[in-house]
């Protein structure tokens, strides 16, 4: 996992924070791994829905996944708040992103890194928009032309 400035590539900040990173959250749960704590089945629980939305919306990312080591991870980007359903939108395209991001109500926007794969997944980051942030959010550019 890259930990360098295009880690951060693609993804809308919010002008006054709130964006929490789960970068040693992740890390944690991969050395647990690789150390023979955790099995396969403990880290590689991906829900149907969170799959169905990799395989359909998710943004490659360019990496190997960190415990089939296949290549293939990708980026799903959920929205939660008002008026928006219970479980949240997960957005298809860049546009209806940005468009989540601009409402006058405030949400809460949650990255999760998924593989296709073996069902592996983790969250990201979680940022606000909408609301007080929208002036701080853009929409988010890509090299896939995806949100991410």
């Amino acid at each position: 996992m890259s930990l360098g400035p295009r880690a951060f590539q693609g993804f809308p900040v919010a002008g006054s924070g709130g964006r929490v990173e789960y970068r040693l959250a992740r890390n944690a749960v991969v050395d647990g791994f690789r150390k023979g704590r955790l099995s396969r089945l403990d880290v590689c629980d991906a829900h149907g829905e969170l799959l169905r939305a990799a395989r359909n919306v998710g943004v490659a990312n360019g990496e190997s996944c960190p415990i089939c080591e296949e290549m293939g991870i990708v980026h799903v980007t959920y929205v939660f708040g008002s008026r928006l359903p219970p479980g949240g939108r997960c957005p298809g395209s860049p546009t209806e992103l940005a468009r989540l991001c601009r409402r006058s109500e405030e949400v809460a926007c949650f990255v999760v890194e998924v593989c296709p794969s073996c069902a592996w997944n983790h969250l990201v980051r979680m940022y606000p928009a909408g609301g007080r942030h929208r002036a701080g959010a853009k929409a988010p550019r890509s090299s896939s032309g995806q949100q991410g």
